[in-house]
C-alpha cells in the first residue's frame, strides 16, 4: 500500500494512492495512517493534488558509513557499530520542493538512501525481531550534506542540518513485497540531470534496516512517524544550482528535487 501526505482542494491529509498512471487517485484517510486505516470516501485524481513530504517526523536518525564502498570513497573505515547522527525535523522537504544551497558551503553533495518510517507503537529497547514489527513502511530520502563543513566540523550537525537538506518521498510503501520488492536487495539510484551518480543495492548494507532500528531504539525512543535513514552507497557528488536530483529505490518510488541558491 502506498500512503501519501497530500495538499488537496480542502486542505492537507493523508491518502491511500490507488492505481497507476493517468487514472491514479488519492483516497483520503481519516486522521493518521498508523492504526486501522479508514477512508473518508473523498477521492481526487492524483494529478489534482500535490504530494508533500509523506511524514513529518519528530526526528530523523541517520546512519553513516553503512556501505563499505561509500566509507572507502571518503577515506573512512566501516564502523564496528552503527554510526548515528540526527537531522532536525526542519530539514525535511517533500517531492518537488527545492534544495537550497547555503551560502556558507561550497561543496553540497547528494546521498541517496532508503528511509524507514516507524509505526505504532514506536520502538524502545527492541531486539532485531521486534524491530521488524515496528516498521510502518519505507520511502526514499536524500541525505543532503555540506561536505566541506562536515570535514571541517567535529560533529555532523551543521553539515547535515540545513533547512531543505532532507527530502523525503514521494510516498510511504508499507509492503514492498506486494510489488515483488525485497528491501534486503533493492536497487538504490541517484541521478543528477539524468546522469547516474549512485547505483547500489541495499544488500550491501553493513547493518540491515531492522538491526538499525533495534540499535537506535536502545539509545532513544523512536516515535510513530520517526524516520531512520539507512546510509548511502558509493558515488556521492556535488550539486549545483539549477540541477535536478532524483533518488530512486526499486519498488518504492522516485523522489526528485531541484537545487536552488540560498535565499
Amino acid at each position: 500500500m502506498r500512503i501519501a501526505r497530500i495538499a488537496q482542494p480542502t486542505g492537507m491529509s493523508f491518502a491511500v494512492l490507488e492505481g497507476e498512471g493517468p487514472g491514479a487517485t488519492a483516497a483520503e484517510i481519516e486522521g493518521h495512517p498508523f492504526a486501522q486505516i479508514e477512508l473518508t470516501g473523498q477521492r481526487w485524481a492524483l494529478e489534482d493534488v500535490r504530494l508533500l513530504a509523506p511524514i513529518l517526523p519528530s526526528k530523523v536518525v541517520c546512519v553513516g558509513r553503512n556501505y563499505a564502498e561509500h566509507a572507502a570513497e571518503l577515506g573512512n573505515e566501516v564502523p564496528k557499530e552503527p554510526l548515528i547522527f540526527l537531522k532536525p525535523s526542519t530539514s525535511v522537504v517533500g517531492p518537488g520542493e527545492h534544495i537550497r544551497l547555503p551560502a556558507v558551503s561550497d561543496q553540497v553533495e547528494h546521498e541517496a538512501e532508503l528511509a524507514v518510517v516507524i509505526g505504532l507503537p514506536g520502538a524502545r529497547g527492541l531486539d532485531r525481531e521486534a524491530a521488524k514489527g515496528s516498521i510502518f513502511g519505507y520511502t526514499c530520502a536524500n541525505d543532503v550534506t555540506a561536505r566541506d563543513l562536515q570535514q571541517q566540523d567535529v560533529q555532523f550537525t551543521r553539515a547535515k542540518g540545513f533547512d531543505s537538506f532532507c527530502p523525503l518521498g514521494p510516498w510511504i510503501e508499507t509492503d514492498p513485497l506486494e510489488n515483488g520488492t525485497d528491501v534486503a536487495d533493492a536497487e538504490v539510484r541517484c541521478e543528477v540531470g539524468g546522469e547516474v551518480r549512485q547505483l547500489g543495492s541495499t544488500k550491501d548494507m553493513v547493518f540491515d534496516p531492522a538491526s538499525l532500528v533495534a540499535y537506535v531504539s536502545q539509545i532513544m525512543t523512536l516515535l510513530p512517524g520517526d524516520v531512520v535513514l539507512t546510509g548511502t552507497p558509493a558515488g556521492v557528488g556535488p550539486l549545483q544550482a539549477g540541477e535536478t536530483v532524483s533518488v530512486s529505490v526499486a519498488g518504492i518510488g522516485t523522489l526528485s528535487n531541484k537545487v536552488v541558491p540560498s535565499e
